[in-house]
């Protein structure tokens, strides 16, 4: 198989089929099906990817582009293909090809224009990983409370995970009273998300995050513009999005526009004693420039190198690992790191403290 920077559109197309296919969104697999066949065809669909298939395989172009498609359906833009959309109201049916390509023609100027913006996912299942990470780092920290810092951050959703109520089965952690619940997620021995037996109180005081983009869900166009990005046929990652959205009514969080590796370097120039400093991201990193990597590492080598045991930092992050994404940690002082878990990249599975599951 070729190496995604060496993938043609039609493979790229192929893969990201698979990969909705895997996850139980049949409509977008369809989708794609119809894309690809008008790729071949010569039809609106290829005048639009053509000019993008050297993309860097990591910006997402299949998911942009039915992204695109998705918001112009959200905003009334497309009504005979709102017809197909579940987020519209819809059940897809015999004519969802024919209605596809027809509003891909009709809104090509107005998709063209949109398709160069970032998937913005912000998939808050994620948040089911990322707790025992948390959770890992307040323990190791000895109850310090905790300094989150998220890249990438999107609208935020993910930065709000102790707002949301967990339940592995063995311990439980978050708000009871929230709309947003995870429950049953964890395959083998879950996380102790109790703060194990030394009793630790795991806390937040403070919480920032940054973003190129970031999306202000406290607008029509931020909640549409998130919306858009979660595949519309999975009923259960909207209904976990619109809990979400409800939680950050309630619980603003402060967003910059920002390069990731500029906003952390100057947020990490300072230890700041009696907190553990979490740095953070989920699914970010295959969009991130290599110079800001570059910037990200140097600030977080630096952070390690002046961290002590009353000001240690952590860098939490869930990212591809092949067919699923791993957890891992990397804790200074020392900078030991350890993989935690693995996850499905929507964290509807998390395998905690185990080997890689036999996934494909």
């Amino acid at each position: 198989m070729p190496t995604p920077r060496q993938m043609s559109l039609p493979e790229v197309l192929t893969h990201q089929r698979r990969a909705c296919a895997r996850i139980g969104s049949e409509m977008y697999a369809e989708i794609i099906d119809v894309v690809a066949a008008d790729l071949a065809a010569d039809g609106p669909c290829a005048r639009l990817l053509r000019p993008h298939e050297d993309d860097p395989f990591g910006s997402a172009l299949v998911l942009r582009f039915l992204g695109a498609v998705h918001w112009l359906v959200l905003a009334g833009r497309a009504p005979a293909l709102a017809a197909h959309y579940p987020t519209a109201g819809g059940t897809p049916g015999p004519g969802l090809a024919r209605d596809f390509v027809a509003a891909v023609e009709a809104l090509s100027a107005e998709i063209d224009e949109r398709l160069p913006l970032p998937v913005q996912t912000n998939e808050v299942g994620r948040s089911a990983v990322l707790v025992g990470g948390y959770v890992t780092a307040a323990r190791r920290g000895g109850g310090r409370p905790l300094r989150v810092l998220e890249v990438g951050s999107s609208a935020g959703l993910n930065l709000r995970w102790d707002r949301y109520w967990y339940d592995t089965g063995a311990t439980t952690f978050g708000d009871p009273a929230s709309p947003l619940r995870f429950v049953g997620r964890w395959a083998g021995t879950p996380p102790r998300l109790d703060g194990g037996d030394a009793g630790v109180d795991v806390t937040v005081v403070e919480r920032a995050g940054c973003d190129r983009s970031p999306i202000d869900v406290g607008t029509d166009e931020g909640r549409r513009l998130v919306r858009s990005y979660v595949w519309p046929d999975q009923a259960g990652r909207h209904a976990r999005l619109d809990a979400a959205l409800a939680v950050a009514a309630d619980a603003p969080v402060p967003l910059e526009r920002a390069d990731l590796g500029d906003w952390l370097t100057e947020r990490l120039t300072t230890p700041v004693p009696g907190t553990t400093t979490v740095v953070a991201h989920s699914i970010v990193w295959q969009y991130v420039g290599e110079s800001s990597r570059r910037a990200m590492r140097a600030a977080l080598a630096a952070a390690g190198e002046a961290a002590t045991p009353d000001a240690p930092v952590a860098w939490l992050r869930m990212e591809p690992a092949g067919a699923v994404a791993d957890l891992r940690l990397t804790w200074w002082p020392g900078g030991d790191e350890r993989v935690l878990a693995y996850a499905e990249y929507q964290g509807d599975t998390v395998w905690w403290g185990r080997a890689r599951p036999a996934v494909s």
